[in-house]
């Protein structure tokens, strides 16, 4: 099946005033969203749209509005200077697992006819239910280079961590998934490294034995991200971190999106 399973890992470790370093492990799913519809149907574990031991809503990403995901990927690429619909596109994200999910960071990946990458869409997620899309495109020209390793950087543009103010950027380390899964971003606030934020997985085949085994291992999963999440930032809370409250400009504005500027390739 093109899509396929990730056993990885996610680490956060933070710099400055009140430093910490923590790590988990993360159930990863990879989408190849032309033949996940029809690759759920042969599985007893997964499903689409209805509740199993793992599904996947696609309410949960891109439009959320009911819009069909390709669709969706085609339009709005096509505002970022592709006018030709991408010939693949994969989505790597965080599954629900008995119904409960939360993806602080799902990504999009666009490739053309000739497996070339073109364009990496970062949906990120907050804890108040907004989320927002950092685009990274070449006007459908392809991203990778010879390392097939993307170097890019993106202005803060979305409230997310609220021990973090809004004077920073962001610089992303990043690959097509593969049999690995990679990705590094390092955030700087007023110049400075603030958090170091990895995550890494190791591809298994979508089967139904692999699924049963990812079921057990993680049975409640986005009540253990959402835990860690707010664990360590009463913990930084506890330790005098700042605390900037979502801008006002902000408040009202469920999604968003900016772009993402190529470093090297």
């Amino acid at each position: 099946m093109p899509s396929a399973l990730y056993d990885g890992q996610v680490m956060h470790q933070r710099f400055g005033g009140v430093p910490y370093r923590f790590q988990y492990r993360v159930l990863g799913l990879k989408i190849d969203i032309d033949h996940f519809e029809t690759e759920a149907r042969h599985l007893r574990w997964l499903s689409l749209n209805r509740f199993n031991l793992i599904s996947v809503n696609t309410a949960d990403f891109g439009p959320r509005n009911g819009q069909a995901w390709r669709e969706w990927v085609n339009d709005f690429l096509s505002d970022y200077g592709i006018h030709t619909p991408p010939e693949r596109v994969e989505l790597v994200c965080i599954p629900r697992v008995l119904g409960m999910a939360f993806n602080p960071l799902a990504v999009w990946y666009a490739f053309n006819a000739d497996d070339r990458l073109i364009a990496v869409i970062g949906e990120v997620s907050n804890t108040f239910g907004q989320w927002h899309h950092y685009v990274l495109t070449d006007q459908g020209q392809p991203l990778d280079g010879e390392s097939q390793i993307l170097k890019t950087r993106a202005d803060k543009r979305f409230h997310v961590s609220p021990f973090i103010g809004m004077n920073s950027h962001y610089e992303f380390r990043l690959a097509p998934p593969n049999e690995h899964y990679r990705l590094f971003i390092k955030q700087f606030e007023d110049g400075q490294p603030r958090l170091l934020a990895t995550q890494s997985g190791q591809r298994q085949p979508l089967t139904d034995a692999n699924l049963f085994k990812a079921f057990l291992r993680f049975p409640f999963h986005a009540l253990k991200v959402l835990g860690l999440i707010h664990w360590w930032a009463l913990k930084i809370w506890l330790r005098g971190g700042r605390f900037h409250r979502t801008p006002e400009h902000l408040n009202d504005i469920q999604h968003s999106h900016s772009e993402m500027t190529l470093c090297s390739k």
